[in-house]
């Protein structure tokens, strides 16, 4: 007697099980797949016959060196759906597109336009289109733009609130124009937090369900993993250490535009305080950096107080979320005589210091972040379960 249908529903819980065992386990063939899932071999001859004709599976070869008959062997047409990945900040985008399973097909890093607001949708737009062309890519496959931005945002609306460093970006509602200009659905995210979930996704969080990433640059700011998922808080400010009354005096009225911490130990709060230790005038963070590697004292007593107020901050973090490792990323914050100073100052300040590790991402960090994003909406949205269909 032959199967009955299936439900809707059913179909889709077929699917999801049948692309979810295709991607975990690369080529695979038929006889395999029901072997994974548990699935009858009638259902899913019937799922893959499906995605083969929607262009969403492709045959990659055969099975060999087993008895029997050879059978075909299938995998995901990484090709059948795109997305971009656009890290905005305040002098540099950058920006990748990347196909259905994650991998980077073009990427370019352009200057932010000064004027900011409705300019940078045109901005965008520009930017997609020529990665699109250089890689060969019909636009109408692009199915998803994450935008990584500074700023507090407002985890309902996707609104940018504060993004001191982006002219005009908070009098825009940036999501809903550039999805409208580009027909394509925009995830907005602040940045340190598509960094947290960069590394969640394929960097030293994929095996800890709670961690913490600090970014060091020109500010500072944290995403938080904690029990698996992201932490956003009320309003979209958890995270926004700068904020932490350490590092100065937090009932000076002047910290709350910048941050008590972030006065103390961004960028320039450090080259303020070469100078003034006799270091050179109107010097850079890689002239401070070159003058640590010479031994210059005054540079070395920057690094130095720079790393305990931030060690002070990770002993904070420590006795409020009890993160299993902090993940130390930006142009500052990833540099290793800075995070060996953070480590030798945190077991003087907290009795459970958690581990500490470099980004392997570098500034890419956010860029990944999205494109993990990127790759879990198409595949939700292609082939996913709501359970509201049922």
């Amino acid at each position: 007697m032959p199967n009955a249908p299936q439900t809707p529903i059913a179909r889709k819980i077929s699917t999801n099980s049948v692309i979810r065992t295709i991607l975990a386990n690369g080529p695979i063939s038929r006889a395999d797949i029901a072997k994974q899932t548990g699935l009858s071999k009638q259902t899913i001859s019937d799922v893959v016959r499906s995605l083969e004709s929607n262009g969403w599976l492709k045959p990659t070869g055969y099975t060999d060196g087993r008895l029997g008959r050879t059978a075909i062997t299938y995998e995901l047409d990484a090709s059948a759906g795109f997305a971009a990945s656009i890290d905005l900040g305040g002098t540099k985008i950058a920006a990748i597109i990347c196909d259905l399973v994650g991998n980077v097909v073009a990427e370019t890093k352009v200057p932010t336009n000064a004027r900011g607001g409705l300019h940078l949708i045109d901005q965008f737009q520009a930017i997609i289109e020529d990665l699109a062309r250089s890689a060969g890519i019909d636009l109408s496959k692009l199915r998803i733009i994450v935008l990584a931005t500074p700023g507090i945002l407002d985890p309902a609306t996707g609104h940018i609130n504060v993004a001191p460093n982006i002219p005009r970006v908070e009098t825009i509602d940036l999501r809903r124009l550039l999805s409208t200009r580009m027909a394509t659905p925009v995830i907005i995210e602040n940045d340190v937090n598509l960094a947290a979930q960069g590394e969640r996704w394929r960097g030293h969080g994929s095996t800890s369900d709670n961690f913490a990433f600090v970014a060091l640059g020109t500010g500072i700011g944290m995403g938080i993993i904690a029990n698996g998922r992201l932490m956003r808080g009320a309003r979209g400010g958890a995270g926004e250490i700068a904020y932490l009354p350490l590092g100065g005096e937090p009932f000076d009225p002047d910290g709350f535009t910048l941050g008590t911490l972030e006065s103390a130990v961004g960028s320039a709060a450090m080259v303020r305080r070469y100078s003034g230790y006799g270091g050179q005038s109107e010097a850079t963070v890689a002239d401070l950096f070159s003058a640590l590697v010479a031994g210059e004292p005054a540079a070395v007593a920057v690094i130095e107080e720079t790393s305990r107020s931030i060690a002070l901050a990770i002993a904070a973090i420590g006795a409020t979320l009890d993160p299993e490792l902090v993940i130390m990323g930006g142009s500052i914050g990833a540099r290793t005589e800075l995070v060996e100073a953070i480590r030798r100052y945190l077991p003087r300040c907290t009795p459970y210091p958690p581990r500490i590790e470099i980004s392997q991402f570098g500034n890419r960090a956010a860029l990944i972040g999205g494109i993990g994003i990127a790759v879990e909406h198409m595949h939700q949205e292609l082939f996913g379960v709501d359970l509201q269909d049922s």
